[in-house]
């Protein structure tokens, strides 16, 4: 096409792709500080000229340029790893979170906790073995005791209020999880209708990508895009959270067996499914509130409910000052309702310090095998001491705690690492997007002059006519 026409036809062509190229190049620099924003890019392509009529002696002369596509320069195989490792990182940061209240529980940092005080329950036993006749010595072992027995009420009270807490925290988390899967379905929709008239939804692409990132977040999935553009979100029980037909919305049901909420669909509230969910801060929860806190209470009770048994039974054999009536020295059965017995409370003459039931002034054998049984091998199957039974649950609160923040580090730089490596490929390059801008500016000065140059010859030709 040689015609002075054609060459207004090419002008006018370039001034309008070399404009698209300038708007796609303003969206970049507008967004380069947008969360999840991916870099867009025009392609063009010469026109095809025109193949007949046959092309004149001088040959094809092609007929300008045009845009064929705003591409969206992503990389879906990099958004899957970073909504892998933000699942990951979901539920490392919470179960951290949790255990390191958790760990307070144990802490002797104050100077004081349950080691110190069973310790001075056991040297408050070797005090009145010292002096079993002696009434300070028994109002000192009843403070002792009672103090022990208050401090074990604490810790159990405190992982149980922790339980709580976290338990509570399920129900806030599935409504953000269901509000964000009707914002992916809702985008789904939007996705599909504009790529089946045959255009590129790059920034509702941009905006799922972002949601789906948030949804890795609180719970594990699996995702699938299929051809239509639709993004399919499978839970770990194998149903669809986002599909066509979602399975259901999450809910949360109160379980009175456990006193806690379990995890259902609102279409089959009668199956939990909380052990198909372990990722995201959903993952995290569970994990804590189902699996650690709960093993960590059981010690607790283990160790409490040993030390009542060991005490009771050598404390009914034994005789007081004034009769040698049988009585348990603790009430209770666990660490949270362990407690002196009230009538030893009332009259500490009561406390069987002798082993003879005949008491004689002297006899302290009843409080020497109470302080005896502080190294007695009485835990984990006759292998452990008291002592060391609590230093293990301390030691494993302490493992865990520090094997969760570790992991959580880790993730948080791998999630880093992989945000990094998306920006070297989709993120905005402000001085790429400058040379850009000039070059298009340039072609588009070029393409205006050429329009004015035709102008130009056709007012020279009309003139001479």
């Amino acid at each position: 096409m040689s015609t002075m026409n054609g060459i207004l036809s090419i002008g006018r062509n370039a001034l309008a792709e070399q404009q698209l190229a300038i708007n796609i190049t303003g969206n970049n620099i507008a967004n380069a500080n947008t969360p999840g924003y991916t870099r867009q890019r025009v392609n063009m392509q010469s026109s095809l000229p025109v193949a007949y009529p046959p092309p004149g002696p001088p040959g094809v002369i092609g007929t300008g340029v045009t845009a064929t596509e705003i591409q969206r320069l992503g990389d879906r195989y990099i958004t899957e790893q970073i909504v892998n490792a933000q699942q990951d990182l979901g539920r490392w940061e919470t179960r951290y979170g949790v255990l390191a209240q958790a760990e307070t529980v144990f802490s002797e940092n104050s100077g004081f906790g349950l080691s110190g005080a069973m310790d001075d329950f056991w040297n408050a036993w070797q005090g009145l073995a010292n002096n079993p006749a002696g009434y300070p010595e028994r109002q000192v072992l009843l403070s002792k005791s009672e103090l022990m027995a208050s401090t074990f009420n604490d810790a159990a009270d405190q992982i149980e209020r922790l339980r709580q807490d976290t338990d509570a925290q399920l129900a806030g988390n599935i409504d953000r999880i269901n509000r964000i899967a009707d914002q992916i379905t809702d985008l789904n929709g939007k996705i599909e209708m504009i790529e089946h008239a045959g255009h590129n939804a790059n920034d509702y692409r941009d905006s799922r990508d972002q949601l789906l990132k948030d949804l890795a977040g609180l719970v594990d999935f699996s995702m699938a895009e299929h051809n239509r553009g639709v993004v399919t979100v499978t839970l770990g029980d194998g149903n669809l959270l986002v599909g066509e037909p979602p399975f259901g919305r999450l809910a949360v049901t109160f379980n009175p067996l456990s006193g806690m909420q379990d995890i259902v669909w609102d279409s089959a509230p009668a199956t939990v499914i909380n052990g198909s969910l372990t990722g995201g801060k959903l993952g995290g929860l569970l994990e804590a509130r189902d699996s650690l806190l709960p093993e960590y209470r059981t010690r607790l009770d283990d160790l409490a409910a040993t030390l009542i048994g060991e005490v009771n039974t050598l404390h009914a054999a034994g005789a007081g000052l004034s009769d040698s009536v049988s009585r348990d020295f603790f009430i209770g059965t666990d660490a949270a309702d362990i407690a002196v017995n009230p009538a030893i409370a009332a009259n500490v003459s009561h406390i069987a310090a002798a082993a003879d039931p005949a008491f004689v002034p002297g006899d302290n054998g009843n409080a020497i095998a109470m302080s005896n049984l502080r190294i007695a091998l009485t835990m984990s199957g006759a292998t452990a001491t008291f002592d060391e039974a609590y230093q293990s649950l301390v030691t494993r609160a302490g493992f865990q705690a520090q094997e969760s923040k570790d992991y959580n580090g880790h993730q948080e730089q791998l999630l880093q690492y992989l945000e990094n490596y998306r920006e070297s490929i989709a993120g905005v390059s402000i001085d790429e997007e400058m040379v850009n801008l000039v070059k298009f500016q340039h072609a588009y000065d070029a393409a205006a002059k050429l329009i004015t140059m035709v102008d130009e010859m056709m007012t020279t030709l009309i003139n001479m006519v």
